[in-house]
Protein backbone atom coordinates (compact mmCIF):
# COMPACT_ATOMS: atom_id res chain seq x y z
CA UNK A 1 0.00 0.00 0.00
CA UNK A 2 1.55 2.96 -1.05
CA UNK A 3 1.75 6.00 1.55
CA UNK A 4 3.05 9.46 0.85
CA UNK A 5 5.31 11.73 3.20
CA UNK A 6 5.24 15.26 2.77
CA UNK A 7 9.33 15.98 3.31
CA UNK A 8 8.87 19.36 5.07
CA UNK A 9 6.50 18.64 7.98
CA UNK A 10 6.61 14.79 7.70
CA UNK A 11 2.74 14.44 7.25
CA UNK A 12 2.23 10.81 6.38
CA UNK A 13 -0.76 9.77 3.81
CA UNK A 14 -2.17 6.94 3.79
CA UNK A 15 -4.87 4.52 2.16
CA UNK A 16 -5.76 4.13 -1.58
CA UNK A 17 -8.26 6.65 -1.46
CA UNK A 18 -6.36 9.77 0.26
CA UNK A 19 -3.33 8.72 -2.07
CA UNK A 20 -4.54 8.74 -4.90
CA UNK A 21 -6.84 11.83 -3.94
CA UNK A 22 -3.32 13.75 -2.93
CA UNK A 23 -1.61 12.61 -6.38
CA UNK A 24 -4.17 13.64 -8.31
CA UNK A 25 -3.55 17.04 -6.89
CA UNK A 26 -0.69 17.00 -9.26
CA UNK A 27 -1.54 14.74 -12.08
CA UNK A 28 0.51 11.34 -11.04
CA UNK A 29 -1.09 8.86 -12.23
CA UNK A 30 -2.42 5.97 -9.35
CA UNK A 31 -3.16 2.75 -9.67
CA UNK A 32 -3.40 -0.41 -8.63
CA UNK A 33 -2.46 -4.12 -9.67
CA UNK A 34 -2.83 -7.77 -7.85
CA UNK A 35 0.61 -8.10 -6.59
CA UNK A 36 -1.01 -11.78 -5.60
CA UNK A 37 -0.94 -12.74 -9.12
CA UNK A 38 2.57 -13.06 -9.28
CA UNK A 39 4.16 -16.41 -8.26
CA UNK A 40 5.51 -16.37 -5.04
CA UNK A 41 9.19 -17.71 -6.53
CA UNK A 42 9.54 -14.61 -8.45
CA UNK A 43 8.04 -12.61 -5.55
CA UNK A 44 11.16 -13.22 -3.77
CA UNK A 45 13.50 -13.39 -6.07
CA UNK A 46 15.08 -10.21 -6.69
CA UNK A 47 18.14 -11.68 -8.67
CA UNK A 48 15.62 -12.27 -11.90
CA UNK A 49 16.52 -13.87 -15.21
CA UNK A 50 15.71 -12.95 -18.55
CA UNK A 51 13.02 -15.74 -18.58
CA UNK A 52 11.57 -14.89 -15.16
CA UNK A 53 11.18 -11.07 -16.34
CA UNK A 54 8.94 -12.34 -19.84
CA UNK A 55 7.32 -14.65 -16.95
CA UNK A 56 6.40 -11.37 -14.86
CA UNK A 57 5.25 -9.40 -18.22
CA UNK A 58 3.35 -12.25 -19.01
CA UNK A 59 1.66 -12.48 -15.98
CA UNK A 60 0.53 -8.73 -16.24
CA UNK A 61 0.14 -8.83 -20.05
CA UNK A 62 -3.14 -7.61 -20.01
CA UNK A 63 -2.77 -5.00 -17.06
CA UNK A 64 0.22 -3.63 -19.15
CA UNK A 65 -1.90 -3.69 -22.51
CA UNK A 66 -4.17 -1.51 -20.80
CA UNK A 67 -1.85 0.64 -19.64
CA UNK A 68 -0.31 0.76 -23.16
CA UNK A 69 -3.54 1.66 -24.86
CA UNK A 70 -4.62 4.43 -22.33
CA UNK A 71 -1.29 5.86 -22.08
CA UNK A 72 0.73 5.26 -25.90
CA UNK A 73 3.09 3.49 -23.84
CA UNK A 74 5.46 1.53 -27.08
CA UNK A 75 7.51 -0.81 -25.19
CA UNK A 76 7.84 -2.57 -21.92
CA UNK A 77 10.80 -4.30 -19.47
CA UNK A 78 11.18 -5.01 -16.20
CA UNK A 79 13.93 -4.05 -14.02
CA UNK A 80 15.45 -5.90 -10.54
CA UNK A 81 17.37 -4.25 -8.13
CA UNK A 82 19.01 -5.60 -4.60
CA UNK A 83 22.13 -6.00 -3.00
CA UNK A 84 22.81 -8.74 -5.90
CA UNK A 85 22.95 -6.06 -8.40
CA UNK A 86 26.33 -5.09 -9.32
CA UNK A 87 27.38 -1.69 -9.16
CA UNK A 88 24.27 -1.17 -6.84
CA UNK A 89 25.75 1.74 -4.76
CA UNK A 90 27.01 3.68 -7.80
CA UNK A 91 23.17 2.95 -9.76
CA UNK A 92 21.27 4.35 -6.83
CA UNK A 93 23.57 7.59 -6.61
CA UNK A 94 22.98 8.45 -10.19
CA UNK A 95 19.31 7.81 -9.44
CA UNK A 96 18.98 9.98 -6.70
CA UNK A 97 19.87 13.13 -8.71
CA UNK A 98 16.82 15.10 -9.35
CA UNK A 99 15.41 15.04 -12.69
CA UNK A 100 12.79 15.59 -15.72
CA UNK A 101 12.01 13.58 -18.66
CA UNK A 102 9.97 14.26 -21.72
CA UNK A 103 7.70 11.65 -21.49
CA UNK A 104 5.82 10.75 -18.06
CA UNK A 105 8.14 8.24 -15.71
CA UNK A 106 6.03 4.59 -14.99
CA UNK A 107 6.85 2.24 -12.57
CA UNK A 108 4.83 -1.11 -11.53
CA UNK A 109 5.87 -2.43 -8.45
CA UNK A 110 5.24 -6.44 -8.76
CA UNK A 111 7.45 -7.15 -5.23
CA UNK A 112 9.90 -5.06 -3.01
CA UNK A 113 9.67 -1.27 -2.60
CA UNK A 114 10.72 1.89 -3.65
CA UNK A 115 10.34 5.84 -3.14
CA UNK A 116 9.29 8.46 -5.59
CA UNK A 117 10.51 11.81 -4.66
CA UNK A 118 8.76 14.31 -6.67
CA UNK A 119 8.29 18.11 -6.75
CA UNK A 120 5.22 19.79 -5.82
CA UNK A 121 3.97 23.35 -5.53
CA UNK A 122 6.56 25.79 -3.36
CA UNK A 123 4.07 25.79 -0.69
CA UNK A 124 4.02 22.05 -0.53
CA UNK A 125 7.87 21.13 -1.39
CA UNK A 126 8.91 17.61 -2.09
CA UNK A 127 7.20 14.63 -1.08
CA UNK A 128 7.88 10.97 -1.19
CA UNK A 129 5.54 8.55 -2.53
CA UNK A 130 6.46 4.77 -0.83
CA UNK A 131 5.20 2.01 -3.00
CA UNK A 132 4.83 -1.87 -2.26
CA UNK A 133 3.64 -4.69 -4.72
CA UNK A 134 0.61 -4.05 -6.35
CA UNK A 135 1.38 -0.03 -6.61
CA UNK A 136 1.34 1.39 -10.11
CA UNK A 137 3.04 5.37 -10.10
CA UNK A 138 3.23 7.38 -12.98
CA UNK A 139 5.11 10.28 -12.65
CA UNK A 140 4.26 13.61 -15.33
CA UNK A 141 6.62 14.54 -17.62
CA UNK A 142 9.02 17.72 -16.73
CA UNK A 143 8.26 17.12 -13.51
CA UNK A 144 11.61 17.03 -11.07
CA UNK A 145 11.90 13.65 -8.95
CA UNK A 146 13.87 10.71 -8.92
CA UNK A 147 13.28 7.17 -7.98
CA UNK A 148 15.01 5.26 -5.14
CA UNK A 149 14.96 1.98 -3.55
CA UNK A 150 13.89 1.61 0.73
CA UNK A 151 16.20 0.36 3.25
CA UNK A 152 15.97 -3.10 1.95
CA UNK A 153 17.17 -2.21 -1.45
CA UNK A 154 14.78 -5.51 -3.02
CA UNK A 155 12.56 -4.17 -5.88
CA UNK A 156 10.48 -6.07 -9.36
CA UNK A 157 9.17 -3.18 -11.32
CA UNK A 158 7.47 -3.08 -14.61
CA UNK A 159 8.41 -0.16 -16.66
CA UNK A 160 6.72 0.92 -19.38
CA UNK A 161 7.78 3.62 -22.64
CA UNK A 162 6.64 6.24 -24.95
CA UNK A 163 10.17 6.68 -26.32
CA UNK A 164 11.61 3.38 -27.89
CA UNK A 165 15.14 4.52 -26.20
CA UNK A 166 13.50 4.68 -22.75
CA UNK A 167 13.61 7.75 -20.67
CA UNK A 168 16.13 10.89 -21.20
CA UNK A 169 17.02 12.25 -17.79
CA UNK A 170 17.29 16.34 -17.63
CA UNK A 171 19.08 17.19 -14.68
CA UNK A 172 17.65 19.76 -12.57
CA UNK A 173 19.58 21.57 -10.49
CA UNK A 174 17.31 22.91 -7.11
CA UNK A 175 19.24 24.39 -4.36
CA UNK A 176 15.70 24.30 -2.46
CA UNK A 177 15.63 20.15 -2.14
CA UNK A 178 17.16 18.75 1.10
CA UNK A 179 18.02 15.08 0.74
CA UNK A 180 17.09 13.43 3.72
CA UNK A 181 19.17 10.62 5.25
Amino acid sequence: MAEIVIRNTNERITGDENVRNFLNKYDVLFEKWDASKLNTDLQNNFGLTDEQKEEVLKTYDYEIRDLAARRGYQIWDVITLSEQTPDIEEKLAKFEEIHTHAEDEIRAIVAGKGIFVIKATDDVGYFNVELSPGDVISVPENTPHFFTLMENKQIIAVRLFIEKDGWIADPYPDPTFIKQA
